[in-house]
């Protein structure tokens, strides 16, 4: 699969506070968050990256109403937690993408209601308006939020790179187990050295695994 940096963008999935801090409410569920922020932290370098070669940067947080009245069955029956611990709320830490992230201004910022960051989202429309076929993707946790958007990236047949080092799960086999579904069927697995080096470049081929 070839990546062409002229007709691609980086995608930053949710590395927000609640994922990623301490503080958050993934670590208020007693979940260790140090994978993700080590993944948020290969994101931002992939981020700055992607600036300095003009492609562009997309970044998005899961983000609910303060009431969760639009948070669905995720609050209610699959995730009740989530609605115990008032997650994701628009307005708390949680949907903040930290300070060190670097986000400029001339990156996108993209509020999600679900999963998958083409559900309830503009991003569609942003991609077809600047003529962007592929995506460079970092973001956690990789068997959800990550897992999801892949998914539905290539129903659209945009070519999509998962950059290995800047995705992470809370549970390492289900960390593997996605990436090894996302490699069968849906996107190309890369080191984010080759993703650095394919943003220099401008282009490369990455081979099946």
């Amino acid at each position: 699969m070839r990546f062409r940096r002229a007709e691609a963008a980086l995608l930053l999935v949710d590395y927000q506070r609640g994922f990623l801090h301490p503080d958050g409410f993934v670590a208020a569920q007693g979940r260790d968050v140090s994978s993700c922020a080590a993944a948020a932290r290969a994101g931002y370098a992939l981020a700055r990256a992607a600036r300095s070669a003009g492609m562009p940067v997309i970044w998005t947080r899961f983000v609910l109403a303060p009431d969760h009245s639009d948070g669905g069955l995720l609050v209610t029956e699959l995730r009740p937690a989530l609605g115990r611990l008032g997650a994701l709320r628009r307005g708390t830490p949680d949907v903040e993408i930290p300070a060190e992230a670097g986000v400029d201004p001339r990156d996108v910022v993209i509020d999600k209601p679900r999963h998958s960051a083409f559900l309830g989202t503009p991003l569609e429309v942003v991609l077809a308006a600047r003529g962007i076929r592929a995506l460079l993707v970092g973001g956690v946790t990789t068997s959800m939020c990550v897992e999801c958007t892949v998914r539905d990236a290539a129903q659209r047949d945009i070519r999509t790179f998962v950059v290995r080092e800047a995705v992470a799960d809370f549970d390492a086999a289900r960390h593997a187990a996605s990436l090894e579904a996302m490699a069968f069927g849906f996107a190309r697995i890369v080191g984010a050295n080759a993703a650095v080096e394919a943003i220099a470049l401008g282009e490369a081929d990455f081979a099946a695994g």
